[in-house]
């Protein structure tokens, strides 16, 4: 008997319950407050399609003290949330707040827990161009020469590699319309970005900002001019 993705479908399909879904894709633990901000939603009515998306296995809840914090499940739902971006249309732009926003987002974003936008398409294509990565169907080849560079740049390749999920993917970029680095390695590459200081989150979105010192890294290790 197949699994009901329609019980999925519908959960996914109600506009408040999407717009906290695509809030989650930054990656972080929200609580309820901020998830009913990015709705557009009274806090009562975001505690039930909270529980909704709980009972559709796309989030999940984490207790800290008193309060609680949701983020998505797993890698499965934030791929399920990204592939939903893809085919969508894009929404219609109404002020010059929420065209500043669109910039950013399409400029530099996290896609869940890796480097998606222009930032992250110029970062994978110059890898491809050095030689660094190569395509393979939906994934990535690191080559030896990836190595070395990922090795300099202090990243540790084994434990990335020890993961439960593919290390090297290849990630559809929504705006871009091209591939992005996804998987194990792609999530390393953000962390290691944000340790260095190379990037910076801008709240309440998911956009990032590239900082002085993120474009002379960025500059010295894959020669990229941002």
């Amino acid at each position: 008997m197949n699994p009901n993705i329609s019980s999925v479908a519908a959960a996914i399909s109600e506009p408040s319950r999407a717009a906290m879904l695509v809030c989650l894709m930054d990656g972080s633990v929200h609580p309820a407050s901020e998830l009913a901000l990015a709705a557009k939603i009274k806090p009562q009515t975001a505690s039930f399609h909270l529980n909704k998306l709980m009972e559709s296995n796309l989030i999940c809840a984490e207790k800290h003290g008193r309060h609680r914090y949701y983020r998505l499940i797993n890698n499965e739902a934030a791929e399920i949330v990204e592939k939903l971006l893809q085919i969508s249309p894009p929404a219609p732009v109404k002020s010059l707040r929420q065209a500043s926003e669109k910039k950013a987002i399409d400029y530099a974003r996290t896609c869940y827990d890796h480097l998606a936008g222009h930032v992250g398409v110029a970062l994978t294509t110059m890898m491809i161009d050095k030689g660094y990565l190569k395509k393979d169907d939906l994934n990535f080849i690191l080559t030896p020469e990836g190595e070395q560079l990922f090795t300099r740049m202090e990243i540790d390749l084994e434990e990335a590699k020890k993961k439960r999920r593919a290390f090297a993917k290849c990630c559809l970029d929504w705006t871009e319309r091209r591939y992005h680095l996804a998987g194990s390695l792609g999530h390393a590459l953000l962390e290691k970005m944000f340790e260095l200081e190379w990037l910076t989150r801008i709240p309440g979105t998911r956009a990032v900002k590239v900082t002085a010192s993120g474009k002379a890294g960025l500059k010295e290790f894959l020669s990229i001019e941002l």
